[in-house]
């Protein structure tokens, strides 16, 4: 025990429709970046507050966080009748900074394929720090924390809350990281595209060009006669028909909703309905033929 744990343990009051963390026991990250955020909040030394926060953040004691580019704003549910305001800062990256980042990246076809699937790829942190950048906060003097609760600890259990279910949230979209760092997802793939196309046309730019190369011919016209004319449908239009073999795809693919406020998880809910509306489907869809 340190000087950080006198301040006295108190019990939060019952949070209705918090987020509840989906991990119930172990590690919040299972990713590495993820793991990474994490290990900074647990390199701060701040003693039980850590478990404290863990508790707060698997109860469902924090009601709202939002992700900004620099910053994170929550609300935490504690001791008192009025939630505790929190609010984590980060150091954002310039747009020239980005810039570079973008036309490095854009080099290696893997980073983008990668980054494109939500996924970070595994040396992407050198990527960075090769420009003198660096992806990750790696001291406590790269964040600003606050919050609004009597206790002089910072981080508090409330701001270490809200960095567990962060962790959570970057495993599923790691994007919001860079958000962090200043660059969302849209202005980013719009970046790394152009990035990308600049670089390919210097290479294309640098090829050395053959005599008598015939330019590629336009398309054929499209023949107006029968352009409205359906015509008889094949009687495979639509292929087989058939409960698909692994339910609910499409959201395991997109991974878990964010921030989820359940006392389920988000696909283990949703699983069973897929399921019965597949087959309820397919038997109205016979019934029709």
């Amino acid at each position: 025990m340190g000087w950080y744990d006198y301040f006295p343990p108190s019990r939060p009051r019952e949070a209705k429709g918090g987020i509840k963390a989906q991990s119930k026991r172990g590690a919040f990250a299972e990713s590495w970046w993820a793991k990474r955020w994490i290990a900074v909040l647990e390199s701060f030394n701040i003693g039980a507050r850590l478990d404290r926060g863990r508790s707060y953040a698997r109860k469902g004691q924090v009601l709202s966080i939002a992700i900004d580019k620099g910053q994170i704003t929550a609300q935490v549910q504690g001791s008192r009748p009025d939630p505790y305001d929190v609010t984590i800062k980060i150091k954002v990256l310039s747009a020239a900074d980005w810039k570079k980042l973008a036309k490095r990246l854009s080099q290696q076809a893997l980073f983008a394929a990668k980054l494109l699937s939500g996924e970070m790829p595994q040396d992407i942190e050198k990527e960075f720090t090769d420009l003198g950048l660096s992806l990750f906060p790696a001291r406590l003097e790269d964040l600003e924390t606050d919050c609004s609760c009597p206790d002089w600890s910072n981080p508090c259990k409330h701001i270490a809350a809200v960095y567990y279910l962060l962790g959570e949230e970057f495993n599923r979209d790691p994007f919001l990281i860079f958000k962090l760092r200043g660059m969302d997802r849209t202005e980013w793939v719009k970046l790394f595209g152009a990035a990308g196309a600049q670089a390919a046309k210097t290479r294309d730019q640098s090829l050395p060009t053959q005599a008598g190369t015939e330019k590629s011919l336009p398309p054929e016209p499209l023949a107006v006669e029968g352009f409205w004319e359906i015509g008889k449908l094949p009687d495979d239009l639509l292929g087989e028909v058939r409960v698909p073999p692994l339910s609910a795809a499409l959201p395991k693919r997109l991974g878990n909703f964010p921030f989820w406020r359940g006392e389920e998880r988000f696909l283990e809910a949703l699983e069973p309905l897929y399921a019965e509306t597949s087959s309820l489907g397919l038997e109205i869809f016979l019934s029709w033929r």
